[in-house]
């Protein structure tokens, strides 16, 4: 074969390679899961709900880390964050904090939970939300007591009382732009809680939750079972038993990191300073638009909650889903959200029909 073909032809595949390369640096990446904050309720000179010798602190730590441990080992790119490590006190607007300020996309929050009647049991997880019912309210009354420990309370919560009904008012005019994602995580959480020790699934709810109230990502309490109950506390304390919660947890933020990774989508700076527009690959009547919030209530179209914008909704089951916009492909809606996010940092684009 004639040398000089031979050269031509590796300097052609090359050329080709290198080529290749560029287009697949030009493609679209889909947004990733990149950073959850787990959050080991309670800690230091707060102990949680108590029975005996056995304190909350300590399971939900136990807990937290085994399933850090499970997130970093089977995904090396997750960047896991910690409120605590070891036994000591974080403020509850502190955890928010650790979360909004490390840019997190989800935050776990990890509680077991209380009663005074001592045959309630089971596993349930709570979203950012009205509280619903007397049981509801009274979860919600137990993990937030905890501020009173803190310096200063009523200034940090804006004159909040966890002891006083009225003061969840307030929680009602809260809008929740998460709420969407946050319900699809703790279905998840729910759904795998059949691998726990703890059968009883008491559901997904929606509580007035201190710890979540200022996360700007999707956010859930998990309340493990209950510690006042004396079966489901004979599971709780068990290293074992903890190493399958947090595995159920985590089998939960596989099913839901995988799901986030496909359907959430912004452009690649290479895309940002290309000016050749990329043809959409779906028909051409699809829409696009770019969800602000998901919140359990109509709002009035000068609500100070849509921030300005002249929003429109869809509604599905009990949510109305508010969305700016209207774009021909995800291209252009992907353009548009970075703008958006200036106002509403969970923004994403959504496909309207």
């Amino acid at each position: 074969m004639d040398k000089k073909f031979t050269i031509s032809a590796i300097f052609i595949l090359a050329l080709v390679f290198m080529s290749g390369s560029s287009l697949l640096s030009q493609t679209k990446p889909l947004v990733e899961l990149k950073t959850v904050v787990i959050d080991a309720g309670h800690g230091g000179k707060d102990p949680g709900a108590v029975n005996g010798k056995i304190l909350e602190k300590d399971i939900t730590l136990s807990v937290a880390l085994k399933l850090g441990k499970l997130i970093e080992d089977n995904y090396p790119s997750v960047k896991v964050i910690y409120t605590r490590k070891s036994d000591k006190f974080v403020e509850l607007h502190d955890r928010a904090s650790i979360a909004n300020k490390n840019d997190a996309d989800l935050f776990i929050s990890i509680h077991v939970n209380a009663a005074a009647n001592k045959s309630a049991h089971g596993h349930e997880t709570f979203v950012m939300g009205s509280a619903k019912s007397q049981s509801n309210l009274e979860v919600c009354q137990l993990e937030n007591s905890v501020i009173v420990l803190e310096n200063d309370y009523s200034s940090k919560y804006e004159g909040f009382d966890p002891t006083n009904p009225e003061s969840y008012i307030i929680f009602s005019l809260l809008q929740n732009a998460h709420l969407e994602q946050s319900l699809d995580f703790a279905t998840k959480v729910q759904q795998k809680g059949s691998l726990s020790p703890i059968k009883r699934d008491r559901g997904v709810k929606q509580g007035n939750l201190l710890v979540l109230w200022k996360c700007t990502m999707p956010a859930v309490l998990i309340e493990l079972g209950f510690i006042s109950n004396s079966n489901d506390l004979k599971y709780l304390k068990g290293s074992a038993n903890q190493q399958t919660m947090a595995q159920y947890i985590f089998n939960a933020f596989k099913e839901y990191k995988e799901g986030y990774d496909t359907d959430i989508y912004i452009p690649s700076a290479e895309q940002k300073e290309t000016p050749k527009e990329i043809a959409p690959v779906s028909a051409p009547t699809t829409e696009y638009g770019i969800q602000i919030m998901a919140v359990n209530k109509k709002l009035s179209e000068n609500s100070r909650e849509l921030k300005g914008y002249k929003a429109q909704y869809f509604k599905v089951g009990n949510l109305y889903k508010y969305y700016v916009g209207k774009y021909p492909s995800k291209e252009e809606a992907s353009k548009a959200l970075p703008d958006v996010r200036k106002k509403f940092p969970q923004a994403f684009v959504v496909k309207l029909n």
